[in-house]
């Protein structure tokens, strides 16, 4: 090639003008943006009034596409001219496109907010397209694009990226994964201050709506109000302790700010564009109803999950998971049900949470049943998979409500566990969750009693979780025990022990009560559906000729499995009467759940 072939080549796809030269079929060298000197500093310290620097995103984060993908992917967009200054999207923008940048360039920044001036995220030029995580998930832009340099850029859909998600697996790998990786940059870039949350260090609603963000996975940044950098924001954002906990963002202040008023504002609530029936409703968002909305969606039903309160359940509170299929070094519950969330949106699946139902009509009109939830609206689908799982049991205890969150926690993770390191903790229950709790407050270098009411740790727990209990030095087992009081003031600080055999009890400090002792079923938004003496969902072959209406008759058929007695609803995971209330179990329920949704379907057409 000549060096007048290569200026020509250069002028018709100036994306390619840095040279053919790829670190994987298909995809060209990134482009070697900006790096950031210090961005877990900036995160650290909360730096107040510094400009960050761009953003740098490199290899996964920032392809670079030969002529051949970059084709393909105009191939799903509409072309618009561009003019210097034009802004292409903004904050509160809903439903936004990618951006694909033939000619010019085009600039991300984080605009300014109550307490931070504007800074510049990253700048992107010819070949390059702009976009991160949120345009699966459904929020609301959070940052500002506009054209630095006039040219041409594609549009690209949100209906026209599922599809491209789904009919080109090269393409798709691809931007799915720089979509990913952006995310993760962005939470340590100057872009985390576009959402500033402040709360009491030890605070329950300050917790809910950090787990919140933690589980959804927001670009944000956390200050501890009782801190110097906490109290110049709060400052600087004109806010008193009764307004916490409270989020900035840009234009918009939210004080006393819980988590569904948060997912309001950012779009991440039920919304529904289409009058058209959804195929299946998942509710619950644990491994069974990740597992379902995986396969529902990855099959192409029209897929809805739901959660009350976040995704992942009571599996994205347990520390380390390790007899999980495959994961032989183990992993935490939140990266688990994390990395399935990724797949359900992958595959087109729509999530939203904290999102509740409160009643199913199970008396078909036109074949579809009507889920509704709290805010009023309502979901008319084929079928529904009922995953809502279980509710934490609680002791009866005097002053227990006072101390949930502020010392007693049903999870144990690094947002719980961060004010009780090194202190000494309590940890109640005898599974696999406990011992998994146990062990991780114990790394952390809390003195920990693990307080068992049964006289064997063993009879619930798994092997390899008893014998290390057993040997780590600070871990004291206490069998046949119970907790009998609380004391403190704000927050927990004391609790007694009561040892049943020897009828004695023992006081002793505790910065941290960690309650693992079983749930029952959150079933109680459900009539008309069988159940068990427990409450727990009975289906296909656990339910009787009595549990079976007229609606059978007429269908002609018995329960599918996973089935409830109400044709084309099903119940999978902990919820579900029988289950192994193991997450393995629950995720194969979930993906077995939807092959039957398909038979139910087939039978309604």
């Amino acid at each position: 090639m000549t060096a007048m072939d290569e200026l020509s080549r250069a002028a018709d796809a100036p994306w390619a003008a840095r040279g053919p030269v790829f670190s994987q079929p298909g995809l060209a060298r990134p482009v070697a943006w900006a790096t950031p000197h210090d961005l877990d500093r900036l995160r650290a310290s909360h730096a107040r009034g510094q400009r960050g620097e761009p953003l740098a995103p490199a290899s996964v984060a920032s392809p670079r596409l030969g002529d051949e993908l970059f084709a393909r992917l105009l191939a799903y967009g509409t072309p618009h001219q561009t003019h210097r200054g034009d802004v292409l999207f903004r904050p509160g923008d809903e439903d936004v496109d990618l951006i694909v940048v033939e000619r010019g360039s085009v600039e991300v920044v984080r605009t300014e907010t109550a307490d931070v001036p504007a800074a510049r995220v990253a700048a992107v030029d010819a070949g390059g397209f702009v976009g991160e995580l949120n345009l699966l998930t459904g929020q609301n832009v959070y940052l500002l694009c506009r054209v630095r340099e006039g040219g041409t850029v594609y549009r690209v859909p949100p209906e026209r990226l599922r599809q491209l998600m789904a009919n080109d697996v090269e393409l798709s790998d691809i931007v799915f994964k720089a979509l990913i990786a952006r995310r993760e940059l962005l939470q340590r870039s100057t872009a985390a201050q576009a959402m500033e949350i402040v709360g009491a260090g030890r605070s329950a609603a300050a917790l809910a709506l950090r787990t919140y963000a933690a589980r959804q996975r927001l670009i944000h940044l956390w200050f501890d109000a009782d801190t110097p950098e906490g109290r110049a924001m709060m400052e600087s954002s004109g806010l008193t302790e009764d307004d916490l906990p409270a989020v900035v963002m840009p234009g918009a202040t939210l004080k006393q700010a819980t988590p569904g008023g948060l997912a309001d504002k950012l779009g991440l609530s039920y919304r529904r564009s289409s009058a058209k029936p959804v195929d299946v409703t998942i509710v619950g968002a644990g491994p069974a109803g990740l597992a379902a909305a995986v396969y529902g969606a990855s099959e192409g039903l029209d897929t809805v999950l739901l959660d009350a309160v976040g995704t992942g359940g009571q599996a994205a509170a347990s520390s380390r998971i390790e007899n999980y299929f495959g994961f032989p070094f183990g992993l935490s519950g939140a990266d688990l049900t994390g990395r399935a969330v990724l797949q359900a949106l992958k595959f087109g699946a729509q999530l939203a949470s904290p999102c509740q139902a409160v009643k199913l009509n199970t008396d078909r009109e036109g074949d579809l049943l009507r889920l509704h939830l709290q805010g009023g609206e309502v979901i008319d689908s084929k079928a529904v998979v009922i995953a809502t799982g279980a509710r934490y049991r609680v002791l009866p205890l005097e002053r227990w409500p006072d101390f949930e969150g502020a010392g007693i926690y049903y999870a144990a993770t690094e947002l719980e566990a961060r004010g009780c390191t090194g202190s000494p903790v309590t940890v109640v229950g005898g599974a696999n969750s406990a011992g998994q709790a146990a062990l991780y407050l114990a790394g952390r270098g809390s003195e920990v009693s693990l307080v068992v009411r049964g006289p064997d740790i063993a009879a619930e727990m798994s092997a390899y979780l008893v014998d290390r209990l057993l040997a780590h030095p600070r871990v004291t087992v206490r069998c046949r025990s119970e907790v009998t009081r609380l004391d403190g003031g704000d927050f927990l600080e004391e609790v007694s022990i009561t040892d049943r055999t020897a009828g004695t009890a023992q006081a002793q400090p505790c910065s941290g009560l960690f309650c693992f002792i079983g749930a029952e079923p959150a079933t109680s938004w459900l009539t008309g559906i069988a159940a068990g003496d427990d409450g727990f969902i009975r289906t296909d072959v656990q339910l009787t000729d009595d549990d079976l209406g007229p609606a059978w008759a007429t269908l002609g058929r018995r329960p599918l499995p996973f089935e409830t007695s109400i044709p084309g609803v099903f119940a999978v995971g902990d919820v579900h009467s029988g289950s192994m209330k193991r997450v393995a179990a629950a995720t194969g329920e979930g993906a077995s759940a939807i092959a039957s949704v398909h038979k139910a379907i087939a039978t309604l057409a």
